[in-house]
């Protein structure tokens, strides 16, 4: 009688998100696997992977991984799989009574940001070097809780002397910091609890729609935020599972464009869903959220770059040396 293999049972830490929702209600399965899937708030998830490595498989910040390989012996190894985009113009504050109206006005500043390795902080200061003229060490960055005190770096930095952190006062918070005029501006990916209430706090780019459309004209880049990794040692003893989880990512992520697609009836509770759909494909194209390394080259080569000028990376990585290329190739007929 011919013997069955068991599956490998493996825990998967990531948010609700629509492209990998199939995956958490089984519609998808991974071949040779049974994944029982945590639906957690990413700062758990990066805390409690990052620290105490309790996941077989999780979402994890491309800043955070990234600095990962910086260690003797990196902890996980990366899947072409990217669960969070995001254009992060839009998460820049500013307090108007700071004078602040152009980027180039932020130099000599004081700027918040939760954490300086954060991913969003690293594409918004390189995005405004590169493409507005301030310089990553043109302003004093102020580390802190966005909203509660006491946050810290969860990964050790070791930054060049040229660039300034500095925490903020214990008690202190980002968003009152900001709200009271003691910061002049806040890099983040959440939105402060102080924008909406404090009519100083506004935008840094008040017209950022147009601003990021333009931005992913001229660049093809629609910024990465979160990879999904796997712990090295699981990788290590069975590589056929990053095959085999990439195709389930990519299935789910295909299956969340359909119900976006779907036009009988809404399944997202948006009037002008569709318009919204249109407007999307017709700036960014068909395959904007892709998964696999060759389609993302070109955005993951430009974050290693950012990562390496701004001190964190120790070297300017590879995308191949990123992400494991391998999961998303595939055999021709």
């Amino acid at each position: 009688m011919r013997e069955v293999m068991a599956e490998l049972s493996l825990s998967f830490a990531c948010w609700d998100y629509d492209r990998t929702r199939a995956l958490r209600e089984g519609r998808v399965k991974p071949e040779g696997i049974e994944l029982n899937q945590l639906t957690l708030p990413v700062e758990e998830t990066f805390y409690r992977q990052l620290r105490h490595r309790e996941f077989d498989v999780s979402e994890m910040s491309l800043s955070s991984y990234v600095l990962t390989l910086n260690e003797p012996e990196p902890p996980f190894v990366a899947l072409p799989v990217f669960p969070s985009r995001f254009f992060r113009h839009q998460s820049i504050y500013v307090n108007a009574r700071s004078g602040v109206e152009r980027p180039e006005d932020l130099a000599g500043k004081r700027v918040g940001v939760p954490e300086y390795q954060m991913t969003a902080a690293v594409w918004q200061r390189g995005i405004l070097a590169e493409h507005h003229g301030l310089p990553v060490d043109a302003v004093t960055y102020w580390t802190g809780g966005l909203e509660q005190a006491g946050r810290e770096e969860k990964l050790p930095l070791d930054l060049p002397e040229h660039i300034r952190v500095r925490p903020i006062p214990p008690g202190a918070t980002l968003s009152e910091m900001l709200a009271a005029g003691e910061l002049d501006a806040l890099y983040s990916a959440a939105q402060p609890s102080c924008f909406g209430r404090e009519p100083a706090v506004r935008h840094l780019f008040p017209d950022f729609k147009r601003v990021e459309q333009d931005y992913f004209r001229r660049t093809r880049i629609f910024p990465i935020m979160h990879v999904v990794v796997v712990r090295r040692e699981l990788y290590e003893r069975h590589p056929w599972i990053a095959r085999s989880l990439y195709k389930a990512f990519d299935e789910s992520l295909r299956l969340a464009l359909e119900d976006l697609l779907h036009r009988n009836a809404l399944k997202v509770m948006l009037p002008w869903l569709h318009d919204h759909v249109r407007e999307t494909l017709d700036v960014l194209g068909d395959g904007y959220w892709a998964y696999g390394l060759e389609p993302n080259r070109h955005v993951l080569g430009r974050f290693a770059a950012y990562s390496h000028e701004q001190g964190l990376a120790a070297r300017r990585w590879a995308p191949e040396q990123i992400v494991l290329g391998q999961a998303s190739e595939s055999y021709v007929l």
